[in-house]
C-alpha cells in the first residue's frame, strides 16, 4: 500500500509493509536516532522486516527513509506475549527536519488500512525516556498529550495496567487499540492480562 503526500519540504511516499530488501535497498535519514545511530535503527528495521510476525511501514522521500513505524509480536519475557492475538507497535519515529507535517499521523494511517490488524489487539507501552523531548520543544506532559492524540487518532486508546515499567513514571501509558475482528474472548484475556500483580490485604 502506498499513498503520497505533498509537504512544505517536498514529496513524501508512504509505504508498506516493506520488505527487507526493499529496505536495504534505501538511504536512511542520520538524524533517525532517537534510539540507536541511524544506521544501526536501517539494520533494525530490516530485521524486523523479515520476522515473520514483522511489519515495517515507511516514510520515504526520494530514496530515504525520514521516518518509520514497526509492528512485532511482544518480547519474550512481557506479559503480552502470553496472549495469542497481541501485537505490539514497537516504535514510530519521524526524523527532526520532518516533524510538525502531519506524517506520524499519516504513517499510522496507512499501517492501519491493512486488514491483517483488525485481528489483534494492538498494543504501544511509551515510555518518557524514550521520547525526543530536548528536540521537540515540549515537557513530558505536553509530549504526552501529543502522543495521546497521534495514537488516537487511529484508534488507540489509553489502558491502566499494573505494569511495574509502565508504573516507574506517570508519563508512561499503556496505549491499546482493539482491532474490529477481535473475539470477546480475546479482549476479556487482555482485559485480565493488564493486571497480574497479587492484591494482599
Amino acid at each position: 500500500m502506498t499513498t503520497q503526500l505533498t509537504t512544505s519540504k517536498g514529496p513524501v511516499v508512504i509505504e508498506g509493509p516493506v520488505s527487507t530488501d526493499y529496505v536495504e535497498s534505501l538511504g536512511i535519514i542520520k538524524s533517525l536516532n532517537n534510539f540507536r545511530n541511524a544506521k544501526r535503527q536501517k539494520e533494525a528495521l530490516g530485521h524486523i522486516a523479515g520476522l515473520p510476525d514483522g511489519m515495517v511501514y515507511i516514510a520515504r522521500h526520494d530514496n530515504e527513509i525520514i521516518g518509520y513505524v514497526l509492528f512485532h509480536y511482544p518480547n519474550q519475557y512481557s506479559r503480552w506475549v502470553k496472549h495469542p492475538r497481541i501485537l505490539e507497535l514497537g516504535a514510530i519515529e519521524i526524523s527532526r527536519e520532518w516533524q510538525r507535517r502531519g506524517l506520524a499521523k499519516a504513517i499510522l494511517a496507512e499501517a492501519f488500512k491493512n486488514p491483517v490488524l483488525e485481528d489483534y489487539i494492538i498494543i504501544t507501552t511509551e515510555f518518557y525516556w524514550h521520547w525526543d523531548i530536548r528536540n521537540s520543544g515540549l515537557d513530558v506532559w505536553g509530549y504526552q498529550r501529543m502522543l495521546k492524540n497521534v495514537f488516537g487518532s487511529v484508534g488507540f486508546k489509553r489502558r491502566r495496567t499494573d505494569d511495574p515499567e509502565i508504573l516507574e513514571h506517570q508519563a508512561n501509558m499503556l496505549m491499546v487499540r482493539v482491532g474490529n475482528n477481535v473475539s470477546p474472548n480475546h479482549t476479556k484475556m487482555f482485559d485480565n492480562l493488564t493486571y497480574q500483580q497479587s492484591i494482599i490485604f
